[in-house]
């Protein structure tokens, strides 16, 4: 097995223009680190071990490609390395083409390496209805969709047992495990192992464990409680159950509860637990901390003070073969592929963008909503706070298009150019909303606007997402990309949960006349204070 068979060293592409800073010790069992340990949304994570390497799996509900997975070599610091489900295919609403699939696609899902054929396992449920599984030789390689499971494994976590067989635990209240066939990509046989009591409420997001001969099924009661069962008879049970922790104050400010997540074995035998953080406007936010194990094997998380600690010790861990890239940097769109870190609202048309000395994008969708607008490209807003600017080149719109950047969410705004009867202007729309299910209430209003011409500016959203009384977004544009001007009025984030994902900085361009305009992203950075 090689050392890190999820990592190909030719990153290729952009991806070599993502700049590399140093971003943390990563030397064992020296400088403390802080939680949250990745100020991005990255919600349901489940997290493995490999090797040297570590990698972790988000839910991403309707952005394409799916699936995020992220590399680390010593748990605290993250890259981005690829997505586990390329494209939403699984109906015509996935492609925002007269439907949509807001808060639908990958829920929590499952991420496991099986040593036997080095190969990564990812399987998701979708849409209440069926069991996906992709596979992979590396997670930043191509990834292939197999055959439908037709049973949903809500909230899946695999396990790999040591006699290779693969199992997964799911469900909700009622938690199965489901025997796999040998290839990993069918059923052979699901039974109901525990019924959660009416005390306890609620219990999901299941992730599955071996350790010491028993079977472990890691538990969470939404969105303050994490359970654990244990079987000491096999992955079929019976099972017991326990609390771990209950109303556990978190590492955030205003914050919620860390919940959720999964459990990692270290090289050096220590355990660790990923969970995350509800952390709105900005989203679901990973924290880690140590596990010990009681006498008699049951997980306990160690805390500071009574609570999840802001800092612990580093885990004592090998130094890394090579620094992390971090999720902060600036993208020129040098190569011809996108890098991992960017994620389109909904699958995007592919004949309506490119990469190439930057990012091309073509009017796809004819329409004054933003929120109906297909290939709008995402990518996640780092906290505390932190600031996108864009060079644009917009010599190329045709009248009635409009391309800018967005602060995107269910209440969103955005700074941008539009083009009519022949002109150019600048304009700051606020105020575009969606109602609970997730369609359209407002396409938002023109608050401040400004002349503009010469075919290029800098866009610039800054956006504070910790949880409080502030949650402010505003935004600011420049003809020399040096000194920048304030437009319009500030936007206050939404911080409910109900959409799941966290707002996000989003480039877009739509026409509401005709198809054929362009524009082209020279540059994206995304920095912090």
């Amino acid at each position: 097995m090689t050392d890190d068979p999820g990592h190909d060293n030719d990153w290729g592409g952009n991806n070599q223009q993502w700049q590399l800073v140093p971003v943390g010790s990563g030397h064992p069992g020296n400088t403390p680190y802080s939680n949250p340990v990745v100020w991005q949304d990255f919600a349901d994570v489940d997290i493995i071990r490999v090797d040297n390497t570590y990698y972790m799996s988000a839910s991403t509900m309707h952005y394409s490609p799916g699936a995020p997975v992220l590399r680390s070599y010593d748990l605290v610091n993250w890259e981005f390395a690829g997505h586990s489900v390329p494209r939403l295919d699984f109906g015509s609403k996935y492609d925002l083409n007269g439907s949509r699939a807001y808060v639908d696609g990958i829920w929590a899902s499952t991420l496991n390496y099986r040593p036997s054929n080095r190969t990564f396992y990812w399987a998701g449920c979708i849409d209440f209805a069926q069991t996906h599984i992709y596979t992979a030789t590396a997670v930043d390689g191509a990834w292939n969709r197999h055959t439908t499971i037709n049973n949903c494994y809500y909230d899946a976590g695999m396990l790999i047992d040591d006699n290779d067989t693969m199992y997964v635990a799911y469900g909700n209240g009622t938690i199965s495990v489901a025997q796999l066939s040998a290839d990993g990509r069918s059923q052979v046989r699901a039974q109901q192992v525990f019924t959660t009591p009416s005390s306890v409420g609620t219990l999901e997001g299941a992730r599955f464990y071996k350790r010491g001969g028993n079977y472990y099924i890691w538990l969470t009661r939404p969105a303050n409680g994490q359970y654990v069962l244990k079987s000491t008879n096999g992955p079929f049970g019976p099972y017991e159950m326990r609390q771990v922790l209950l109303d556990m104050p978190g590492p955030i400010s205003g914050g919620g509860v860390p919940h959720q997540g999964g459990l990692v074995q270290t090289q050096n035998g220590d355990w660790y637990y990923m969970a995350f953080v509800d952390a709105y406007p900005g989203g679901r936010m990973p924290a880690l901390a140590p596990i010990t194990w009681t006498g008699d094997g049951w997980p306990v998380v160690q805390t500071v003070n009574g609570a999840w600690g802001g800092s612990y010790p580093a885990p004592n861990l090998p130094a890394p073969p090579r620094v992390v890239k971090p999720l902060t940097g600036t993208d020129t769109f040098a190569g011809t592929t996108l890098g991992p870190q960017w994620e389109w609202n909904h699958n995007p048309d592919n004949t309506k963008w490119s990469v190439n000395d930057g990012l091309r994008l073509q009017t796809a969708t004819i329409t004054g909503d933003l929120y109906a607008a297909r290939n709008t490209l995402t990518h996640r807003i780092q906290g505390p706070s932190s600031t996108a600017t864009i060079e644009l080149d917009y010599s190329t719109m045709r009248d009635g298009d409009r391309a800018g950047l967005a602060v995107l969410r269910n209440s969103s705004a955005w700074i941008g150019v539009r083009r009519d009867n022949g002109t150019t202007r600048l304009v700051m729309q606020n105020g575009l909303t969606m109602d609970s299910n997730w369609n359209t209430t407002s396409t938002g209003t023109e608050v401040a606007g400004a002349a503009v011409s010469g075919g290029r500016i800098w866009l610039r959203a800054n956006a504070d997402i910790r949880p409080g009384a502030g949650r402010q977004a505003s935004f600011s544009y420049s003809t020399d990309g040096v000194t920048f001007t304030s437009l319009g009025n500030a936007l206050t984030l939404a911080n409910n949960w109900q959409f799941f994902m966290g707002y996000r900085f989003a480039m877009f361009n739509h026409a509401t006349q005709s198809l054929g305009g362009a524009v082209t992203v020279r540059r994206f950075s995304l920095t912090t204070p």
